[in-house]
């Protein structure tokens, strides 16, 4: 348990699983999304296959820094976004995917790692993209999990998911509870689907830090981002493209079109898979993480 800073003075708050000698596995969480929402034993299974596994906190959320009362125009981002005008929409966001990629080096820099294979999920795989295309001699290999390249044609979300991601839960604890798993569950695998677990996630992130104000923010970096092809285009780094068949947030074709981009990227489409991370799928998934860093010398 501990802090980096950046040179901005943004706190980032960080935990590791397993040992400092193995090689390093940072897990960069998505919109949204608190660190614990990587399931701490997914983490483990990671660590006792031989990585030394980083879970940081985005900046405005969890336990990282806030940029209070910054407030943010969405209605408005959207509008340029969709009009193309990304003038209009940085100057809408407080910041953008490359800070948010920054603050991954700031960890990286804070535990003396000069190279890490990074795993994003979601707008954490946009923002492990954005760090590969900007500062790729801090990558050992990029593994871009149910994300996309910011191109609008692809990964596009169902109608009934991008309504539900856009709409504010409640602030109210058992309210916001269960409206939030009631929306999960409209992404998630369709036969491993858990309202429980999902509860139980959400339950936890809420008494953990309650910060609905960071969201507004967080989307509207996404926004004010891009799309990332003409950068993807010129990777060399190992990259491996995970994406669940099930997915209605971010469509398959986002993953499909990440792996089309990225020069000699493997595509994993996993069955029953959405937008989550089934455990019965867990095993899959960690020894497709292990095979692919395996594969790379620290």
């Amino acid at each position: 348990m501990a802090s980096a800073e950046t040179a901005a003075g943004i706190s980032l708050y960080y935990e590791t699983v397993g040992s400092p000698a193995d090689p390093p596995l940072l897990l960069v969480m998505g919109y949204g999304s608190q660190m614990i929402a990587w399931p701490r034993d997914f983490s483990a299974l990671l660590a006792a296959g031989g990585r030394f596994v980083i879970e940081l906190d985005n900046r405005d959320s969890g336990l990282s820094s806030k940029l209070d009362g910054q407030a943010v125009d969405t209605e408005a981002g959207i509008a340029a976004a969709r009009a193309g005008d990304l003038v209009r929409a940085r100057e809408l966001a407080p910041y953008t995917l490359s800070e948010l990629a920054g603050d991954c080096v700031a960890v990286l820099d804070a535990l003396g790692i000069e190279r890490a294979h990074v795993l994003g999920a979601s707008m954490g795989g946009m923002i492990a993209q954005q760090l590969a295309i900007e500062r790729p001699e801090r990558l050992l290999s990029l593994i871009s999990k149910m994300s996309t390249t910011g191109e609008p044609e692809y990964g596009a979300p169902t109608q009934e998911a991008l309504e539900a991601l856009l709409t504010p839960s409640p602030t109210e604890r058992e309210a916001y509870i269960e409206a939030s798993a009631a929306k999960a569950m409209i992404w998630a695998s369709k036969r491993y689907g858990d309202r429980a677990r999902l509860e139980a996630i959400v339950a936890a992130s809420y008494d953990r830090c309650f910060y609905p104000e960071g969201v507004t923010r967080q989307f509207a970096a996404i926004l004010a981002s891009g799309p990332r092809a003409d950068g993807l285009r010129e990777l060399t780094v190992p990259t491996l493209v995970i994406h669940g068949l099930d997915d209605t947030l971010i469509a398959p074709s986002g993953g499909e079109r990440t792996a089309e981009l990225v020069p000699g990227a493997r595509l994993l489409l996993v069955e029953d898979m959405g937008h989550d991370r089934p455990e019965p799928l867990w095993p899959l998934l960690v020894e497709a993480i292990l095979e692919h860093t395996a594969a790379v010398a620290a």
